[in-house]
């Protein structure tokens, strides 16, 4: 088939090339630092403010989506605008890419600490860029707020799903109870339910231009199409670790990896936030894996490198491995067992989008659905608030105390731990995104110089 072909009609409709696609992806990926509410600000920012490629309804829509699976939303979010721009190798692209830089830097970073023991002056290198991150961070909180937020009772939905983390109650329900809301009340005819965004081009935007009046086959739900795509990715996802049980039996820490990690694929709703506390202890008390201090340097590597959060996983397997090498050398069985982690966790992130998806796209004029999309949308800005403050205390103070009285569980900050170096930083970053309204680059690339500048005056 001729390359060329393909490439006209990818491009078909919107007029954007894949190459143009690929090189913004990769701007997203190596930016995208901060957990889900840093990662989610980065996307909205590129694409929705800069590029212009996909409308604020659309972007919520398959925010909406993602948020409602298993595994990591950002993630998911990517590979569901890079399927719609540029069908099925669009997603691998954008899913793929978004993911790519952590890989490396996780890797890279493993190595150097199964070796030395300590990845100090690295996570200085980060020290600064994490105050731009909660900058930006916040910037999206206030931008999506200001769009989702458009009367009394969003405002309302928001702040009680913001109460409602604090309060221990499990991430799906909140969004499955502002979603049957939201769909009564507009199925009642109530304005305040009406679509913030939601529904049919008329943007201006790339891909809603393109969808707006002929939708491309590819964004069409097809039965047979649905089932030919879940067999693949189930068998790319479930093959290996059969055979991995089948040869090694469960008793090998790669049989134990890629099973352990199979469950999580299934389990982490809500993002990695909801998730790490069972790993950690299923890794340090049950496995053996890691020490507990331990754990939490690779949760310090995974905040302050590009990618998902749950990047986390791969430094768990990567010393999985490396405590048990299985004859193999240590690097080379960590090498494996890192990579088995990551193949195992992200591989069903595509499987939930190129199967879904097109289900997603068909019910985007449905007023139930919408009206049901339009409050849990209001529900996600209270979220990303709550993951806002998270990140904050956790970059803000260097000592936080986990509350968990019934019904409350949040972590409190030990005011005495203030991190002063990190809060000037911070200010600084806010005052040059909010005030002077710098590009997010020089923003980012001023507080990298900064947090090295810190490390070799010996500040942090």
């Amino acid at each position: 088939m001729d390359t060329r072909n393909v490439q006209a009609e990818a491009d078909a409709g919107h007029g954007i090339s894949f190459n143009e696609a690929f090189r913004v992806w990769l701007r997203v990926a190596c930016l995208s630092f901060g957990g889900p509410a840093g990662q989610i600000a980065v996307m909205h920012r590129i694409l929705v403010e800069e590029k212009k490629w996909i409308s604020e309804g659309r972007f919520l829509h398959a925010l909406n989506y993602c948020m409602l699976l298993p595994g990591p939303e950002a993630q998911q979010l990517a590979t569901y605008v890079g399927w719609l721009m540029h069908r099925t190798a669009g997603g691998l692209m954008a899913g793929g890419l978004f993911i790519l830089p952590g890989i490396i830097a996780i890797m890279a970073l493993s190595y150097v600490y199964a070796a030395f023991g300590n990845v100090s002056f690295v996570e200085a290198l980060f020290f600064g860029l994490k105050a731009a991150v909660l900058a930006i961070v916040v910037e999206a909180v206030v931008r999506v707020g200001k769009r989702a937020l458009k009367n009394r009772i969003m405002i309302a939905l928001a702040a009680i799903a913001f109460v409602a983390i604090f309060f221990a109650v499990p991430f799906p329900i909140i969004i499955i109870a502002a979603g049957l809301i939201g769909y009564v009340g507009a199925r009642a005819g109530r304005p305040e339910f009406a679509p913030a965004g939601h529904g049919p081009g008329g943007s201006g935007a790339a891909i809603d231009s393109m969808l707006g009046e002929a939708v491309p086959e590819h964004v069409k739900p097809d039965t047979a199409r649905a089932i030919r795509v879940g067999a693949l990715w189930l068998a790319l996802w479930l093959v290996p670790v059969m055979v991995l049980l089948l040869a090694l039996g469960q008793g090998s820490v790669f049989s134990q990896i890629a099973l352990f990690f199979s469950k999580m694929a299934l389990v982490t709703f809500g993002g990695a936030y909801a998730v790490l506390a069972y790993v950690a202890q299923q890794a340090v008390e049950h496995y053996h894996w890691l020490k507990p201090h331990e754990m939490l340097d690779g949760l310090g590597m995974a905040e302050t490198t590009p990618g998902p959060l749950i990047m986390v996983l791969q430094f768990v397997g990567f010393m999985a491995a490396y405590r048990d090498p299985s004859g193999l050398s240590p690097m080379l069985a960590a090498t494996l067992g890192g990579l088995l982690a990551t193949w195992v966790t992200f591989t069903p992130c595509f499987l939930w989008i190129f199967v879904g998806a097109p289900y997603i796209e068909r019910l985007r004029g449905n007023i139930g659905l919408a009206g049901a999309l339009s409050t849990i949308t209001a529900a996600v800005v209270g979220v990303i608030l709550n993951l806002s403050i998270w990140f904050a205390l956790h970059t803000l103070f260097r000592e936080t105390v986990p509350v968990q009285a019934f019904p409350l569980n949040f972590d409190r900050p030990v005011l005495t731990s203030v991190d002063i170096p990190a809060l000037v930083l911070s200010i600084a970053a806010a005052t040059a995104i909010f005030r002077f309204k710098l590009g997010m680059l020089t923003v980012l690339a001023g507080s990298c110089a900064a947090g090295l500048a810190l490390r070799l005056a010996g500040v942090i």
